[in-house]
């Protein structure tokens, strides 16, 4: 029988899942290798649907691809900004990508399609990426218990990337993680530390028997 957690590791757990912030400035530096492996295990133990792992993991190393992919984060933040409207110039002043100061650059790539059905036959794509997302998510807290940042990029055409990285037919880049030191962390996430958007409220994102649908501080009751 699995070992039982205490009162103070739950706490602990808490804390780290409410600490975790997408980050977005680094301090250059390093990762040690033993916290790297621990991080991407920490990946690799998240839950998948019919158990079909479909994660796969790149470490860019090399200057020149990691140059190259920010060329195609940068050619996106600039296609994003011309739908913002009114918001152009205020996305246009946000640091929505580290990849330049960050210690590690990991790319995540959905695996090709191997034809798991259990658990996925009406939802097959949305289910694999929920997976990868449950790893991204492992990652994010590992990173955070480690009191290292870890920011998810995700301004970039798929193809492109799956293009440098050599990813196989099938297959989908769904995003650049940038990870290592900090400064510090923010104390709020950082789209609502700088008024881009506000946590919905409880009632919002809650209902009872029913999609919720109260927007006055209430919980839906179906």
């Amino acid at each position: 029988m699995s070992e039982l957690f205490t009162a103070d590791e739950r706490d602990v757990a808490y804390r780290v899942i409410h600490a975790r912030r997408d980050m977005r400035h680094f301090a250059g530096g390093a990762v040690a290798p033993e916290i790297l492996e621990h991080i991407i295990q920490a990946g690799h133990a998240a839950p998948s649907v019919g158990y079909m792992q479909p994660w796969r993991f790149v470490r860019i190393t090399s200057p020149d691809l990691r140059e190259a992919l920010m060329t195609l984060v940068e050619a996106e933040k600039l296609r994003t900004s011309d739908e913002m409207d009114e918001r152009k110039a205020e996305f246009m002043r946000l640091k929505v990508e580290g990849m330049r100061d960050c210690a590690e650059l990991i790319a995540v790539i959905l695996a090709p399609d191997d034809g798991t059905v259990f658990g996925r036959r009406t939802m097959p794509e949305e289910m694999a990426l929920c997976s990868v997302s449950c790893a991204i998510q492992n990652m994010w807290l590992a990173s955070r218990a480690e009191n290292l940042g870890m920011g998810w990029v995700s301004f970039f055409e798929p193809a492109d990337v799956a293009e440098l990285l050599h990813c196989p037919a099938g297959s989908k880049p769904v995003a650049l993680l940038c990870l290592g030191p900090v400064k510090e962390f923010y104390d709020k996430p950082m789209l609502e530390q700088e008024g881009w958007r506000e946590r919905e409220s409880m009632a919002v994102v809650l209902g009872e028997n029913q999609y919720p649908l109260a927007t006055d501080g209430r919980i839906c009751s179906g």
